[in-house]
């Protein structure tokens, strides 16, 4: 199951769509989900400012209708159910995402905060999640049919891997393969050109020794290995700039690996001109 968090936002909208989209590539249904004040569910008819919670509900049907019609416009065929819930919406899906495959949030919402890059609900369930979270945002232009998949070579990378090879199986895309590295060198001497070149060759080593056994389960997915020297954040952010789905893993294997979220999938949520697959790695 497919789980689609909405807001009553555009973006919300699109989030539904890509749900949707999803969805039917897996042939799984989809349930979309608006989290409210919990007074405001509950709040009795008679209660007073009644008419506040009334209003306040009869807006979240609104919502959810709306994303349930985009769902069915999208994807005719996929079975589609909405759930009101009186909850935090960051914890609400937190705990929507226990039962689903996959939850999928727009990169951001309605608030006195929707100018920032990312909202506060796709940074709250980014890598915290039980499944895997996608954050969409409707790319600048038509993408190609690539998806991108970052490789660090961390012990919890081969489950970010797999999950890039099945959903460009899914898609019949290419897989682009980035491994970055950010290394400092000092000095223009022969010996440090040789601990250059070496550093690359050992990096292309890793790259191709992780991608290797996820190839040989998905043999007609085209695979092309990018092992590139620069920071991480950024080298991604251009290998998947006009892509059609960016999957990362939330830690990384670098100095910053112990946050809940890593510096590198922090910075693309916010960065990235693509939908981004974040897979808990911790």
């Amino acid at each position: 199951m497919i789980v689609v968090g909405v807001d009553g936002s555009d973006t919300g909208l699109e989030a539904a769509a890509w749900a949707a989209r999803e969805a039917e590539m897996r042939r799984a249904p989809v349930r979309v989900v608006y989290a409210m004040a919990e007074w405001a569910l509950e709040m009795a008819e008679d209660a007073p400012h009644a008419e506040v919670g009334r209003w306040m509900r009869d807006n979240a049907a609104t919502v959810l209708a709306d994303a349930v019609a985009r769902v069915k416009q999208e994807a005719p065929d996929v079975a589609v159910e909405s759930r009101l819930l009186g909850d935090d919406p960051r914890l609400a899906l937190l705990e929507e995402a226990k039962e689903a495959d996959l939850l999928v949030v727009g990169n951001h919402g309605l608030g006195g905060f929707r100018g920032l890059l990312l909202g506060s609900v796709a940074l709250g369930v980014s890598g915290q999640a039980t499944c895997p979270v996608a954050v969409v945002r409707v790319p600048p232009a038509p993408p190609r049919n690539v998806v991108v998949v970052g490789v660090d070579g961390s012990p919890g990378s081969l489950s970010v891997i797999e999950f890039a090879f099945a959903e460009a199986a899914l898609r019949g895309a290419e897989l682009h393969a980035v491994h970055a590295w950010n290394s400092s060198i000092i000095g223009y001497g022969p010996e440090t050109l040789a601990e250059a070149l070496e550093d690359a060759a050992t990096e292309r080593r890793l790259l191709a020794e992780v991608v290797a056994g996820c190839g040989e389960r998905y043999p007609d997915v085209k695979v092309i290995e990018r092992s590139r020297h620069g920071h991480p954040a950024e080298v991604l952010r251009l290998a998947s700039a006009d892509a059609e789905l960016l999957v990362l893993g939330s830690r990384g294997r670098g100095p910053m690996a112990g946050l809940f979220l890593g510096s590198v999938s922090h910075a693309l949520l916010h960065h990235g001109n693509c939908p981004i697959v974040v897979l808990s790695t911790g």
